[in-house]
Parts: structure tokens; sequence; C-alpha cells
């Protein structure tokens, strides 16, 4: 049984099974009982995946095609096999779960999100993103890469940059590097007034991230709060840690 590749949908599937087997290795170095992977496509993990003993798995997949494909090629899939666009989803496990993917490079951000909301869920994600994708989730204050991805996500989250995927892997071969990141939930919780205004006052500040945040966020603070040295600053400046302690100064 064959497939086919779809382009709308971002589909580039790997085809090297030594890359597998290294994004399996990393998953299989913590302890994990549910397993969720995100988009398994054409089953280049999920053939790994599913011999791993003694987990829960399952996986959401949108394409019709694939997973007729996956059913056909792995029976065992069965029951497991969430056909469903994944953004739309709801909690797959009540317990906790760790997410891997190699995630579709049009979505990812969004996946990343959404899995943002899921986060009392979910201590582990393992993944595959655009390499450019990768670094900014990764990225540092002071760099040009650095921006709302790096700060939402490494409130939450430790990020450890695994390893460069190179296009050859693929098929199609993307016309970029792709990279694999793991997410380790934090242990201890972001000190900010409440979630909503961390991310209000993070977007609103990159959204004008050439400005100093005195402009850039000026409504949501009162006027003798701007006049602090903090907002001479650009939002690429500012630390995680900075922008949790200015959500308890906000309107």
């Amino acid at each position: 049984m064959q497939y086919t590749l779809k382009k709308s949908l971002g589909q580039h599937f790997l085809k090297d099974d030594n890359i597998s087997r290294n994004i399996v290795s990393a998953l299989t170095k913590h302890p994990f009982n549910n397993l969720f992977e995100i988009g398994p496509g054409g089953g280049a993990l999920t053939k790994f995946l599913v011999q791993l003993n003694n987990i829960n798995f399952k996986a959401i997949e949108f394409d019709t095609e694939k997973v007729e494909y996956l059913l056909h090629t792995y029976p065992s899939l069965k029951g497991k096999l969430i056909h469903e666009d994944f953004l739309k989803a709801s909690l797959p496990f009540e317990d906790e779960f760790t997410v891997i993917g190699n995630f579709p490079y049009n979505i990812s951000s969004q996946i990343l999100f959404k899995i943002l909301e899921w986060k009392e869920h979910v201590p582990l994600v393992i993944g595959m993103f655009q390499k450019e994708v990768a670094q900014r989730i990764a990225s540092k204050p002071n760099t040009k890469v650095y921006g709302i991805l790096s700060v939402l996500i490494q409130a939450f989250y430790n990020v450890d940059y695994l390893f460069d995927v190179p296009p050859s892997a693929f098929n199609p071969p993307p016309k970029v590097m792709s990279g694999v990141i793991e997410l380790t939930l934090k242990k201890e919780p972001l000190n900010a007034s409440n979630k909503e205004n961390f991310f209000l006052l993070v977007k609103t500040a990159f959204n004008q991230r050439r400005k100093k945040m005195r402009n850039a966020a000026r409504n949501l603070f009162n006027e003798d709060i701007l006049q602090a040295g903090i907002f001479d600053k650009r939002a690429e400046q500012l630390s995680i840690e900075e922008f949790a302690a200015l959500t308890f100064k906000m309107k």
C-alpha cells in the first residue's frame, strides 16, 4: 500500500532510520507510561514506537490516506490512532503523557502553543522542527531570534537542542535544515501574576520589538510605572524572569 505526499499539509517524510533511532533513543532516556505521537505520516517514527514495551501509545493523524496506510502497515495501531486535527483535539490521556513527533513545519508553532495549554499533563516533548524554529525556541535574550516563542516555551520548559537533521533525510527534501529539540517541564512554577497577563505582556512587547518597552507596552501600565529604567529596554533584552516580574505591575 502506497501513499502520496501532500504539499498543502507541509508533508516531508523522514526516510532515514538512523535519525528515527536517535530520536527514539533520546526519548527512552526518560521514564514515561503514556506516549502520544503527533503527525505520524508515513510511520518513520511510529514503526519504532510501536515496539516499545509496557507503554500506552496513541498517535494523531489528520490525513485520511495516511491513517489508512498506518492501520494497514501497523495493525497494532487499531484503536490507538486518532483521525483528527491535532489543533482541535482534546487530551488523549487522563494522566501525564510524553509528546513526540516530526511536526508539520507549517503548524509547528501552533502545535507548541497547544502543548502549552496542556503543560500540566505534558512533562516531556521531543520533536523535530525546521532548524530556524528549533533555534528560536532555544534562544536566549539579546539575540535576533529571541522572541515570543522563546519566552513562552522557556517560561515553562527547559529546552535542549539535540541535533541537526539534513534535508537528505527526508522525502521530498525540504529546502531547510531541521533540528530535534527536547522540552522538559520546569519543576518551579513561573512567578507571574497569572499566565494570561504574562502571555499578553510578552506578545504585546514583541509585536513592536524594535521599540522600547515604554512605547511597545504602554497600554498595559500606568504612567508612573513606565518611568522605571527597565522600560528603556526593548523586548529582546528582557529575561523571562523580568517579564514575569513586570506582570505584577500591570493595570
